[in-house]
């Protein structure tokens, strides 16, 4: 992997390191009460970012290796098989989850805030922390092998 790569994935791992770090005054609340309507918003805001910085990253390993973007509308889907399939950087086990998060990012982008219901949420919110770690240490394990 070349310098300028790695940098650019640092990059976008400290913006979701800092996103997480903002986000647990949030999810130390909702552990103990359902989050009412600006809540729920800022939860679905908060899922929505993490996701785009998540794909961020997969673009930049895309791009890197090739993927072709063009080939379908399904790309964002596309581009998380080929992560799995052909990187072999991440742990099958995160696959489920990172699907998980994709749906939501697209439900967020297509819907109004007032629709979020927090039973379908709550624990991809609530487990984001832990979810993060993993998912984050995959990375700089990829960035420190190649």
């Amino acid at each position: 992997m070349d310098k300028a790569l790695k940098t650019k994935i640092t990059y976008e791992i400290s913006q979701i390191d800092e996103l997480i770090d903002k986000a647990g005054v949030l999810v130390s609340l909702c552990k103990n009460k359902e989050p009412d309507f600006i809540e729920i918003t800022a939860v679905g805001g908060i899922l929505h970012s993490f996701y785009n910085g998540i794909e961020n990253i997969f673009v930049l390993i895309g791009k890197s290796l090739n993927f072709d973007f063009a080939s379908s509308s399904q790309w964002h889907r596309n581009l998380l098989d080929f992560m799995f399939a052909q990187v072999k950087f991440l742990s099958a086990d995160l696959r489920p989850r990172l699907t998980e998060y994709m749906g939501f990012r697209h439900f967020f982008r297509h819907t109004y805030g007032y629709t979020i219901k927090w039973e379908k949420c709550s624990y991809l919110f609530l487990e984001l922390p832990d979810f993060w770690k993993n998912v984050r240490q995959s990375l700089l394990n990829y960035c420190e092998e190649k």
